[in-house]
């Protein structure tokens, strides 16, 4: 890993090896060294608090439910007789919409604006105050509970990031019932496996989705999804999107948005703490659909989270994401309305819809104090604009913080991040399952900063380990695998929906008493986290190995790389070695022209330098674009399995998948993918 100096040096021909020289000189240190970088971060409060997360849950998590308003107390904190299924907060009862919405109504904080829908895609602003929100949900509740929802009762939603997704969702959970949201970019296909596996007794849709060249019609996806379902909802309640497409609604079945409000409001129905608060489908499963179970405490953790986590009391927050993921479930929709704070829901792209300036402008006119991007969005913001000419027009002077998680974050794109937004941007680290952060910096605790490259510290209640593959702890500054000791925190996820055998097997099996991470990574001597990849990320170069993440990060310091991702690819003789895929930067301005194969021989000697001859590291291949996820997460093992020549199934998330022609045509002037038959959707 490497230091968190910036580097300058633009590595032109007649440069590069003075500015290896110098590289070497400033920024480099192995993985056990960077444990003696700099001072730790951690302040004496958060380790009282970590501490007594570990040794007396009962107290600490007792204290952390009390952000809620509970209808019943709960008669115990912990129920751990049967792990990993442990139960928090046994007995007691509470409604999360409650606490989200109508909790803050009653305190007379009705006016102040929980939601803001940006959509630069349909040139709306929308503000929405809490009053508002409790009028829209408390209706379209009762409309739920007239089509026979009730406790248990799942709703499926299947809407575009708009404010009425957020209310299906409050209004599912404010009658008891469980929703399942489906990312709006899913196929007929994902959403019908998704139909039958979790039986909804109603589906809220929308007319349309809207792109920035397209508009996806959702409600004709559903309608193919329902002809082809085992299993048909007793209603569909259809949103009309009229100022961009209207759609046909199904006599005897469809109902539109508007009656539905027309029902009464119905009061909050408080639910037994570890009851389903929803079920969220990880991206990319099909013929067998992993359906993780968030339960209803979990509403006490991201309350708790949104200040010592985030540092986050009052103000406006902005996650950019989709409600899809389950960033948008706990920080979009859930978080920052059970804190009582304004959330910001942004409809667009960094760069397109319709210039780069759009983060700016969202800061500045909602006046954002923190926000949770991913990233990739960072790297696309730097590639279209690495000047920051757009955000020039712009003050960002509300803005605090910036939170970035989801998929390694590099040095390079964090410092320059830091430059042009101009606060600190802090890595943290959490999973669909864990539903919020396992390892952060804790604001709210003091802790400001963390050790470069690190994802910062166990976030109180989880108490992080890295194992060998005999299951032996490694020692500090040593590989291995990132796993959670048991009991795991309130929040997490309870099980898999109707697969508590699955749930056992998929994440408690291979180190008996820990929950596995299934990522690779180390931990300091004063506890803060590296994680360097996802274990199959691991590329094991003749008996070496070497950390994907780690190679990523020396491609991308290259000035003239936009975006990179490196995968192992077959060596008779070492077995596996480094192949890079990256995506040179346009030249700016007046800047000269380099020629690829120029690009290519600097990254071959740069890592050859900083990470040594061991990495093998003597193919990289330029491509106009990246295969990601529209959450930003790149296809690594797609394109791995595509140069082996093997045949890969595309998620439905993914961006654009014509890039994989392009790829596959680069691959094979590698003499890789040579019989590689074409991707499947």
């Amino acid at each position: 890993m490497y230091q968190e100096n910036e580097v300058g040096a633009k590595l032109e021909k007649n440069k590069f090896e003075a500015s290896i020289s110098e590289l070497k000189k400033k920024t480099f240190v192995s993985f056990t060294e960077i444990e003696n970088y700099g001072e730790s971060g951690v302040t004496p409060e958060y380790l009282e608090a970590h501490r007594r997360s570990l040794d007396d849950p009962e107290d600490f998590w007792g204290h952390v439910a009390q952000e809620l308003e509970w209808t019943k107390p709960w008669e115990r904190v912990i129920d751990n007789s049967n792990p990993p299924f442990t139960k928090w907060w046994v007995g007691g009862e509470m409604s999360v919409c409650h606490n989200a919405v109508d909790r803050h109504v009653a305190a007379g904080k009705g006016e102040q604006l929980a939601l803001v829908h940006d959509s630069p895609l349909t040139d709306t602003v929308r503000k929405i105050t809490y009053s508002e929100v409790k009028e829209q949900v408390s209706r379209l509740a009762g409309k739920l509970a007239e089509l026979g929802v009730t406790r248990g009762s799942r709703v499926l939603i299947y809407m575009p990031l708009i404010p009425e997704a957020i209310f299906a969702m409050l209004a599912t959970n404010r009658i008891g019932a469980i929703h399942s949201v489906v990312f709006g970019g899913f196929a007929a296909r994902e959403l019908r496996t998704r139909i039958e596996h979790a039986e909804p007794t109603v589906i809220i849709a929308a007319s349309c989705g809207v792109e920035p060249n397209k508009i996806v019609r959702y409600k004709d996806i559903l309608d193919e999804a329902l002809c082809q379902s085992g299993h048909q909802p007793t209603k569909c309640i259809i949103y009309q999107r009229r100022r961009v497409l209207e759609c046909v609604l199904e006599p005897g079945r469809d109902i539109s948005w508007e009656e539905a409000l027309e029902a009464e409001p119905v009061p909050c129905v408080p639910v037994e703490a570890n009851e389903p608060l929803y079920i969220l489908y990880t991206s990319g499963t099909t013929s067998a659909p992993k359906g993780v179970q968030r339960p209803c405490g979990h509403a006490a953790i991201l309350c708790w989270t949104m200040r010592t986590v985030y540092g986050l009391k009052k103000g406006v927050w902005w996650a950019a994401s989709d409600l899809g993921w389950v960033v948008g479930h706990s920080y979009i929709c859930y978080g920052p309305l059970l804190a009582g704070i304004t959330s910001v829901l942004y409809e667009g792209k960094p760069d397109r819809t319709p210039d780069p300036g759009q983060y700016f402008r969202i800061i500045e006119q909602h006046r954002v104090n923190a926000l949770f991007t991913i990233p990739t969005a960072c790297r696309v913001l730097k590639r279209a604009d690495p000047n920051a000419k757009y955000a020039r027009r712009y003050c960002s002077k509300s803005l605090k913080t910036i939170f970035m998680a989801g998929e390694h974050c590099d040095q390079d794109i964090r410092q320059w991040a830091e430059r042009i937004f101009g606060v600190p941007v802090l890595n943290h680290y959490w999973q669909t399952e864990s539903g919020s952060p396992i390892t952060a910096a804790c604001l709210g605790y003091g802790v400001k900063a963390v050790p470069p490259h690190s994802a910062g510290y166990a976030v109180p209640g989880y108490d992080i380990r890295a194992l060998r593959e005999d299951g032996q702890e490694c020692q500090a500054g040593e590989v291995g695998r990132l796993v959670a000791k048991l009991p795991l925190p309130p929040g997490f996820a309870s099980t898999l929906w109707q697969a508590d055998s699955r749930y056992k097997e998929t994440y408690f099996e291979s180190y008996p008493g820990y929950y596995d991470t299934q990522d690779a990574g180390w931990i300091s001597t004063e506890g803060a986290v590296w994680v360097v990849s996802r274990a199959d990320d691991v590329i094991n170069v003749a008996g070496h190995r070497l950390s994907t993440a780690a190679l990523e990060d020396v491609v991308l310091r290259h000035a003239r790389v936009a975006d990179a991702v490196v995968v192992g690819a077959p060596d008779p003789t070492k077995g596996d070695v480094p192949l890079c895929l990256y995506v040179m930067r346009p030249p700016q301005d007046n800047e000269e022209i380099v020629a690829e194969s120029t690009v290519t021989q600097e990254l071959i000697a740069l890592v050859r330098h900083l990470i040594g001859p061991i990495a093998a590291f003597r193919k990289a291949i330029a491509v106009p674009a990246l295969p990601r996820t529209r959450s930003g997460k790149a296809l690594r093992g797609a394109i791995a399995k595509l140069a082996r020549s093997q045949l890969i199934k595309l998620p439905s998330t993914i961006e654009d998948p014509t890039v994989f022609g392009e790829i596959k045509t680069a691959l094979q002037k590698c003499g890789y993918a040579v019989d590689a038959p074409d991707p499947e959707l």
